[in-house]
């Protein structure tokens, strides 16, 4: 029997959130590594890193020999993308990237793998796939499996995004300002343009010159290009106080009239989500309970008996797993399953 073919992995932004939840998935998914290097800037160098029953330290990014490996999975922002994911690539690297600097640029496929699998043959010119925005990746989840049915015209979403997207530093911050207001103090917001203790920020990422937020603008292009540019696409993105864990209230008008029944069985027999949705008894997805599963959760489905053919529904997922590391290492799954490396 011929030994099973092992890769050489690097994580970049090693010791951040995303960063530490690929860490963790490579290990529990049983990925086929040889050597992995966790990588990162000065801030983080020397710092010592649990990987399944081993500690790795983490070296620096800006010294690192990417010929040295197979995949490198990028989650250290925008701007050391735009600058080292040319390097890796150039070294004959694959490239997963988790921020939004190569999304939309022709040519590089954008990857969910239970909705697109077949564009990751794109990655053989480019040798980049770019993970989605974390919502984008919940919500098409679920709407993937509609749409090969009940074509769909329109989404309206509207995302309960958790601290944890924009880092560790949020989420200190929602907890020692939770703790100063109950001690009759204060901390001043430093994350946020808001505090976000007790408050909803409708505020992500920076406004664009037609008011619309660039989180709001990634949803709404990343949509069409992973499922269909034909289909209306509007999102209204919220910073709310949950550690962990978003939620989308998602509103689907479709071309023509659907059976509720159908929608049902639909999502009940997919392997790709859970159906929790028994209204009767309370039972429905929140972050708190999705938090640290691998899941996408649907709940509250009903019509929307405003228009002809329309649905609503609420959609809960893990950021930092589906909606980040969980899904870049399905995409690095995928490339060897297509035979792309």
């Amino acid at each position: 029997m011929l030994e099973k073919k092992k890769y050489n992995i690097a994580v970049v932004g090693a010791s951040g959130n995303v960063g530490r939840e690929i860490l963790e998935i490579l290990h529990e998914e049983k990925f086929p590594f040889n050597d992995v290097y966790a990588l990162a800037s000065q801030n983080s160098f020397g710092k010592q890193m649990s990987f399944g029953e081993k500690i790795i330290t983490v070296d620096l990014l800006e010294n690192f020999d990417f010929s040295k490996v197979d995949i490198a999975f990028f989650s250290a922002g925008s701007a050391v993308s735009e600058v080292y994911v040319p390097i890796a690539t150039s070294k004959g690297c694959y490239v997963i990237d988790n921020t939004s600097f190569f999304r939309m640029q022709d040519g590089v496929p954008l990857i969910i793998p239970e909705v697109n699998p077949k564009d990751i043959k794109l990655a053989e010119k480019t040798k980049i796939i770019a993970n989605p925005n974390c919502s984008t990746i919940q919500m098409l989840v679920a709407l993937a499996k509609l749409h090969k049915d009940y074509k769909i015209k329109r989404i309206v979403a509207s995302t309960y995004q958790a601290v944890s997207g924009k880092g560790r530093a949020a989420m200190d911050e929602l907890y020692y300002q939770t703790k100063a207001i109950y001690e009759t103090s204060s901390v001043a917001p430093e994350q946020f343009t808001r505090q976000i203790a007790f408050n909803c920020i409708p505020h992500i990422d920076e406004f664009l010159e037609d008011g619309k937020t660039k989180e709001e603008w990634k949803m709404e292009v990343e949509t069409k290009k992973i499922l269909d540019n034909s289909i209306e696409v509007s999102a209204t993105c919220v910073r709310v106080p949950v550690f962990n864990c978003h939620a989308v209230s998602v509103n689907v008008e479709f071309l023509e009239d659907f059976d509720m029944d159908d929608i049902n069985m639909i999502f009940s027999d997919s392997d790709d989500l859970i159906l929790l949705d028994r209204v009767s008894e309370n039972i429905y997805a929140t972050q708190v309970e999705c938090s640290k599963s691998d899941a996408v959760f649907v709940s509250r489905l009903r019509r929307d008996t405003s228009v002809k053919s329309g649905l609503n529904m609420w959609v809960v997922a893990d950021n930092l797993r589906k909606g980040a590391a969980l899904n870049a290492v399905q995409i690095a799954f995928l490339m060897i399953e297509s035979k792309i490396i």
